[in-house]
This record gives C-alpha cells, structure tokens and sequence, in this order.
C-alpha cells in the first residue's frame, strides 16, 4: 500500500492549523516548527490545498493560513486527494484489459487489495479533520 509523506504530512499540518488557528492565521513556520515537516514543502502542501478550498492565505505581519470551512466539513480523504495523493494497494490499472500481469486475467488476489483500497478510501471519507482533531484533544486531557 502506498500513501507517501505528502498525504501524511498534509493531513499532520491541517490538524494542526485546526487546533492553533483560533480565529486567527496560523504561519507556515509555526506550523513546520511544531510538526517537524520543512517550510518549503509545506508551502507546496499548502498551494494544492488553497487550490482545492480547503485553507485560504492572509497576507500581512499576522498573516498565514486559515481554514476555509470548519473542520467538521473537512474530510480527511479531501485533504489526501487535494494533494495528488492516492491510496493504492494494486500495482496495476483496476480498469485495464490487460490485467494485472499484461495478461487478460487479473491476478489470483486482485479482489481482495480493491476491496481493501475501498475500505481504507471508505475509512478517510467518514473521518473528519474535527474527529481527528477532538480525539487528539480527548488523549490530551487523560
């Protein structure tokens, strides 16, 4: 299965501008500092997900990022594909005449990793950055 850092690393940074905004921007570098992931690559996390409205920029000294609707409308499968990430457990195309081994039949266990792709995609679309968010607060106050 591959979800590399970048879907990863984009769902870290969004939950933690979800905690720390406050009604306020929150700066990249806060957010690099606090989550241990570089300036330059959230700058280009957060690009996508500006173009995908899910973070909205605000210029200024006091500027940064803020999200653009509330986390609970957020998912975290939104996040991931905002990003040009995927989950993917088969090596080859579902859709493709030529099966998983260039031949004309998918392989013995081609089932079996689409239905798990489809669980895990499934899991991503029924959380919400505000679960994430509330159960990391919920750990916080044991």
């Amino acid at each position: 299965m591959k979800l590399t850092t970048k879907g990863r690393y984009a769902v870290m940074a969004m939950a933690d501008l979800a905690v720390h905004q406050n009604g306020k921007p929150v700066s990249l570098t806060d957010i690099s500092l606090r989550q241990n992931i570089s300036l330059s690559y959230l700058e280009q996390l957060f690009s996508k997900l500006k173009n995908e409205n899910l973070v909205k920029s605000v210029r200024g000294s006091l500027g940064g990022y803020i999200l653009e609707k509330s986390p609970k409308d957020i998912r975290i499968s939104n996040i991931i594909f905002a990003v040009d990430e995927q989950v993917k457990t088969l090596n080859c195309k579902k859709d493709s005449k030529k099966g998983c081994h260039g031949k004309t039949v998918k392989c013995i266990t081609h089932n079996l990793w689409d239905d798990l792709e489809k669980h895990i995609n499934n899991f991503f679309e029924n959380v919400s950055l505000n679960d994430l968010v509330k159960q990391k607060s919920l750990e916080k106050n044991k």
